[in-house]
């Protein structure tokens, strides 16, 4: 990915050779050039949580100007919160916490940035440099347990390393396949005496990320795409992080090709484009689950195919040839071989793609998809994404969720936690503009939504951002909303609270002969056995109210749009609906874990029928 793509601020890396002359110089403490560092590198918020070994860099923190931090409840929601920020602004996200347990609650959110390619600069304090390894208080080898999962790691020993490390800390987070940087710093450095000069000189060597694609391949992608005659453009979140939706526009347009977005490219294209065929995967729309399947050339633009989009992967799209371009050349034929590899920054590549198909074009080489479309239409009217209303009247989860989406306003943010709820979300709210879908695709992490949403909304005060979630998720880190609650952070929260964990006990259901162990959230019955609807221990609502936020309870369809319209007008506080919905409702279409894409079941107990005549 380029830096102009990322938004990022970054000085560009040169041989450490004392730097340019220009350069003023200073003399600080380590504290004082981290904080120095952070301004200088277009930091602007920073979620943390102080403790003794970061403490000496939170006394000048007090002093900046520039850099707003915002003091969470746990260290999880700091990484979480500082890759919302980061997904929603197209910056590095920031996050600072202590040594020790402050340090390993930021692995998950680490993790987290690693699988979904998010730019992440963790500021973590050490013990002494002296104490290293000797088992001192608060002390865990953090660069150790991090490594497999950051791009890069870095322990400061000395205060005069502190300014270029974290500029390059910052150039790698946000550039090439962008990812979590750690940079750990020993206490005593960050006490030490040292000069400060900026911009610092870096040093890469070997950290070069291939950014232009090489025109023959590009040629050879554009001459499949006008030979194909069932083509499928599939794009992935790197398309999103390149800042390529435009481009992507274009081509799409351009070729005529049906497009599919993964759970992490939803906003790419937009939903309404009647090219776009929905999301793929193991609960995507059938027209894009059976569109790879069938597809003479799959043009995978910042996919990494995925275990949740290929299914069973030796049956995953048996017709087709693919153009695999990454940012990364580790993702290219590490799942799938790849006909026509490319590799390059998605921006450049699609550019360059366009006008590799126009040069065809001009030569009257041009795809004609036709009967195609009349496949791919036939299915979408056959088989379209839906869902029946509970016959007792209660709340539908979708239901609630969509009236959530038509009713927000333009350019609203949706922030989901991971389960029922993050698959009714990707399908039942439109996404038209990138950066409006906010989610845990790789890890699938519990607890994501309320501070991914409170950083989102740090990072675009003026946008309105919806917490998409669960009552499972929601009991994870709904401590959170204390610190929008007290940072003026008025995120809208919706609890999609059907008293249980919600895909687990799908899989229960439809796997495990209805045994329900141990995914009950809700209390039972009441006290004429009554049997409860929802969660209702803790009371959400209380709870909420408890943490400086204003609360409700929907349980009444007829209710509905009046509670989401008064979520949507109150913006001095945070907002959180409890909306008791119907326990049974489940995800569909659906292909079972470890199945053939084939297998694709478009609900319960129906199969599509696709005709023999399309098995070819």
């Amino acid at each position: 990915m380029t830096e102009q793509a990322t938004g990022a601020q970054h000085p560009q890396p040169r041989a450490r050779n004392g730097g340019p002359s220009s350069a003023s110089v200073e003399f600080l403490t380590g504290a004082q050039s981290l904080i120095r560092s952070l301004e200088e590198v277009g930091a602007d918020t920073v979620f943390g949580l102080p403790g003794g070994c970061i403490l000496p860099a939170y006394d000048p923190l007090m002093d900046s100007t520039r850099v707003r931090h915002i003091l969470v409840r746990h260290e999880q929601g700091a990484g979480h919160a500082a890759t919302g920020y980061a997904q929603a602004t197209g910056k590095v996200g920031v996050c600072m916490v202590t040594s020790g347990p402050g340090a390993t609650n930021l692995v998950t959110p680490i993790a987290d940035a690693a699988m979904d390619s998010v730019p992440l600069v963790a500021i973590t304090g050490q013990v002494a440099s002296g104490a290293i390894g000797t088992d001192a208080f608060q002390e865990a080898d953090i660069c150790g347990i991090t490594m497999p999962i950051t791009k890069h790691n870095f322990l400061v020993t000395r205060a005069e390393d502190i300014a270029h490390t974290i500029a390059e800390a910052f150039h790698i987070a946000s550039t090439g396949r962008p990812g979590p940087v750690l940079v750990d710093i020993a206490k005593d450095a960050l006490q030490a005496k040292t000069t400060f000069s900026w911009p610092p000189a870096m040093d890469l060597p070997g950290y070069r990320p291939v950014t232009k694609p090489h025109a023959k391949q590009i040629r050879e992608a554009a001459k499949l795409i006008t030979q194909a005659q069932r083509p499928v453009l599939y794009v992935g979140g790197g398309v999103l992080k390149a800042g390529a939706t435009a481009e992507l526009k274009v081509l799409a347009e351009l070729t005529g090709a049906p497009v599919t977005t993964t759970l992490m490219a939803l906003g790419a294209f937009p939903d309404s484009h009647p090219q776009h065929v929905g999301m793929p995967g193991m609960h995507g729309s059938v027209t894009a689950v059976t569109a790879l399947q069938k597809a003479d050339l799959i043009v995978a633009l910042g996919a990494r195919f995925d275990d949740r989009v290929t299914g069973k992967l030796d049956s995953f799209a048996p017709y087709a040839k693919i153009v695999h371009a990454d940012i990364d050349p580790a993702e290219i034929g590490k799942n799938r071989a790849a006909d026509v590899p490319i590799v390059g920054d998605a921006r450049e590549v699609i550019a360059d793609l366009v006008q590799a198909v126009q040069a065809e074009h001009t030569e009257d080489r041009t795809g004609d998809y036709s009967a195609w479309w009349k496949d791919l239409d036939r299915w979408r009217e056959t088989y379209p994404v839906g869902y029946d209303l509970p016959e007792d009247g209660s709340l539908s989860p979708q239901q609630v969720i969509q009236r959530i989406g038509q009713l927000a306003p333009e350019g609203t943010v949706f922030a989901a936690g991971v389960g029922q709820h993050q698959m009714w979300a990707s399908h039942f709210i439109d996404y038209e503009q990138p950066a409006t879908w906010l989610n845990s695709g790789g890890a699938g992490t519990m607890g994501y939504a309320v501070p991914a949403a409170m950083g989102a909304k740090a990072g675009m005060p003026d946008r309105t951002v919806w917490a998409i979630d669960g009552d499972g998720c929601f009991q994870m880190t709904n401590q959170e909303l204390t610190t929008c609650a007290l940072n003026n952070i008025p995120i809208k929260v919706a609890i999609i609270n059907n008293g249980a964990l919600g895909m687990v006990r799908q899989w229960q259901t439809l796997f495990y002969n209805q045994r329900y162990s141990n995914t009950v959230l809700h209390s039972g019955a009441d006290a004429d056995g009554v049997p409860a609807k929802g969660t209702r221990v803790p009371d959400f609502v209380k709870l909420s109210e408890a943490m400086g936020c204003y609360a409700i309870r929907c349980e009444d369809p007829a209710d509905l749009d009046k509670v989401i319209a008064e979520a949507n007008a109150i913006n001095d506080r945070p907002v959180v609906i409890d909306f008791i919905v119907h326990e049974d409702a489940m995800v569909w279409p659906m292909v079972a874990a470890g199945t053939s894409n084939d297998e694709v079941m478009a609900a319960r107990g129906v199969r599509p029928d696709f005709g023999d005549n399309e098995d070819d």
